[in-house]
């Protein structure tokens, strides 16, 4: 196994928390002990850390719950300081300074936004202060309804395809990807290598759940398929075995690794391929299927066949085939609108059909990342 330099780390609520309703200090202390190990040894580290919910929770523990929405806000905003205030406490016996981030699936929606929290994260690692990053639950209701994007595991994903990271850990309470749910089944065995995420992982990873956090292994999964996709392998492994993050960076086998199934790419494709942006998606024909995943070719309007959603001219898009298979994404040079005139004729009948012309490409290859 490859060495690795820079790494992004997300701990699980039901990781710091061991499955009770208030953090591990012990157990957080033991994490920090080998982040900061790595640190010394010139690991660039960003965590990902869920958490504040729980931390709210026990701060306010004699406060009855309510289920509201506005409620769980409220716990993510108390929750946090004190997460954030353990973390200082536990860095500063290493002298090592934290930073806190709290991010929204809206920051990094837009290119602009997208390459200021990557700018900002990198700057960071360049200064040697470790990143803490979490979702923004006291306005992402995304999160907080256990909706989308509402996982740190997915979250974790996008910061490591975000800063060109080595290795994402998702550190957890189970060792990894099984054969049978371990806690119903003795004879489950661990998955030590996934080289293809396909249906029949899927299916094993949906079997599992959590009762503390939000993200289950189905979740892990998800967040284990687009960073693999984006050039950075993923490991899951339990949090709670001893010296384990040393033991990753060793090369020990040790959880179910996942292999990056790509090259690093290119800033723009990396965001691109995180789905944050997508403004709709356009269907293409069996023949655009192969002229892109086999040919390396442009999509042009003669491959597509249906148009869905509200885009504009340099909005990125989803591409599918006519099953719904999801085979890339792309910064179309045509509007919703005008593809939906356009779509299924010859490039030569844009400027009779549309008035104007801005390309024979619908998506040109150089804007695009095909899976």
């Amino acid at each position: 196994m490859m060495s690795y330099s820079r790494i992004v780390v997300k701990f699980g609520t039901s990781l710091i928390t061991s499955g009770t309703d208030h953090l591990d200090l012990s157990l957080m202390a033991n994490l920090a002990q080998q982040i900061a190990q790595l640190h010394r040894q010139g690991r660039e580290i960003i965590i990902v850390s869920s958490g504040a919910i729980a931390a709210g929770r026990q701060k306010l523990r004699a406060i009855q719950e309510r289920k509201s929405t506005p409620f769980k806000q409220v716990l993510a905003s108390v929750g946090q300081s004190h997460l954030m205030y353990t973390y200082e406490q536990l860095f500063s016996q290493y002298d090592i300074t934290i930073a806190q981030a709290l991010l929204t699936k809206e920051d990094l929606s837009d290119r602009a936004g997208y390459l200021n929290v990557r700018n900002t994260l990198l700057a960071l690692v360049g200064l040697d202060i470790i990143c803490i990053v979490n979702e923004n639950d006291v306005v992402a209701l995304d999160e907080i309804e256990e909706l989308k994007f509402g996982d740190n595991d997915n979250l974790s994903a996008m910061v490591a395809n975000l800063v060109d990271a080595d290795l994402l850990v998702l550190l957890t309470d189970t060792g990894g990807l099984y054969t049978a749910d371990p806690h119903d089944n003795p004879d489950a065995q661990l998955i030590r290598r996934v080289d293809k995420i396909d249906d029949q992982i899927e299916r094993l990873a949906s079997d599992s759940s959590n009762s503390q956090g939000i993200g289950g292994m189905a979740t892990k999964i998800e967040a284990a398929k687009l960073a693999t996709s984006s050039g950075v392998s993923v490991i899951i492994a339990n949090g709670r075995e001893p010296g384990i993050l040393m033991r990753i960076d060793k090369g020990e086998d040790v959880g179910t690794f996942f292999p990056s199934q790509v090259d690093k790419m290119e800033s723009k494709k990396r965001w691109m391929r995180s789905g944050l942006a997508s403004k709709g998606r356009v269907v293409v024909d069996k023949g655009a299927v192969i002229a892109l995943k086999e040919q390396n070719k442009s999509l042009l309007p003669a491959g597509v066949i249906k148009v869905d959603g509200d885009f504009q001219r340099g909005d990125v898009v989803d591409i599918l085939n006519e099953e719904g298979g999801h085979i890339g994404c792309g910064i179309s040079n045509y509007s919703s609108a005008e593809m939906a005139v356009i779509k299924g004729v010859h490039s030569d009948r844009n400027i009779g059909l549309l008035g104007h012309d801005y390309g024979a490409e619908a998506i040109h290859r150089n804007n695009m990342v095909v899976l």
